[in-house]
């Protein structure tokens, strides 16, 4: 029984904590709202990419304010921001840089490429050939980049928010399984209501809205990315979270008619980012501890690309986010 006090104690002292160190979320919004219309949606999922250090997939038809979504976020935070257009000409060394020679004193020295920035945008990333994906891979998996000999380390917090076009397009090379798996978040952005598609219209063909003010710093993301780690997670939570992952792997363990769907189920990786996006998720509504809807909510962003369906799941045009769902309706909840 001491023990439960404590840790109800404890639990209410990180909430309090949670309560003063999100106090920048509202502002940050304000901000935000100034240039997007709606896409809330959209705008938490990146803040969650912030506060865990996450990378995150926008995938959406073209003019539904990715780019400028992420752009504008960028600008609320006092950090260096690289927009890179992706594109199939694109080579390792536009991304990351290279050695070039120095004639006065007879050396190759590093030029560093825009992947040395706090926020990269990568830009239409289905557009770039494998070698620039393999470079890309290396600094969004190891926060690091090898330019000749040398590795280089990449200043934190480092997030790539990357966009891609659903459409099918001449050029466009499909990502890799491995590069899709290093995205925490895979968002599928959808179009606005109409009500929004009007404000839209109102707004943008007027006085163009000025640029949002800068309200973070560095240092303010990395205490944040702190606080969100410390986020209480019930042993009861963390039990659900690896049955919804083993759930894609074994569905028939819960009692799931959906295992000829599945080709492979999620990996491990999968059960951390849903355990780190769901403390992000909590910190974004001002709780010091994760709920199972926190687990819901962020779910299908987490699984959707770290399922891949079957021959016979194509053929029955099954999509990922239709097994997810199934998952989500039959895992119990605590």
């Amino acid at each position: 029984m001491a023990e439960l006090t404590t840790s109800n104690q404890d639990i209410r002292e990180i909430s309090e904590r949670i309560r003063e160190e999100s106090a920048f979320i509202g502002p940050l919004m304000e901000q935000i709202d100034r240039v997007i219309v709606g896409q809330r949606y959209m705008v938490e999922r990146l803040l969650i990419g912030i506060l865990t250090g996450g990378h995150v997939l926008l995938e959406g038809v073209p003019g539904l304010a990715k780019t400028l979504t992420v752009s504008t976020l960028a600008k609320t935070i006092r950090a260096s921001f690289q927009r890179i257009q992706f594109t199939p000409d694109l080579l390792p060394a536009d991304l990351i840089g290279t050695m070039i020679y120095n004639q006065q004193t007879g050396e190759f020295v590093p030029k560093k490429g825009p992947i040395f920035a706090n926020i990269i945008l990568a830009d239409e990333i289905n557009r770039a050939p494998a070698k620039v994906q393999s470079a890309l891979l290396e600094a969004m998996q190891e926060k690091q980049v090898t330019i000749g000999d040398t590795t280089y380390p990449l200043t934190a917090p480092f997030l790539v928010l990357a966009t891609q076009n659903p459409i099918e397009q001449e050029g466009t090379y499909p990502l890799p399984e491995a590069q899709v798996d290093r995205f925490m978040l895979k968002l599928k952005v959808t179009y606005p209501s109409k009500a929004e598609e009007r404000t839209i219209l109102d707004r943008m063909t007027g006085d163009l809205p000025g640029d949002p003010e800068a309200i973070l710093d560095p240092e303010a993301i990395l205490k944040a990315q702190s606080v969100v780690r410390s986020i209480y997670v019930d042993a009861k939570i963390r039990d659900y979270i690896v049955d919804l992952v083993f759930a894609t792997r074994e569905p028939s363990l819960f009692n799931l008619d959906i295992g000829d769907l599945i080709e492979y189920g999620a990996s491990p990786r999968a059960t951390i980012y849903l355990t780190v996006a769901a403390k992000a998720h909590a910190f974004l509504k001002g709780r010091g501890y994760v709920t199972p809807e926190d687990v819901k909510s962020i779910g299908m962003d987490v699984l959707r690309h770290r399922i891949i369906l079957s021959y016979e799941a194509e053929a029955e045009e099954k999509t990922p986010e239709q097994v997810v769902q199934t998952i989500f309706d039959h895992v119990e909840v605590p």
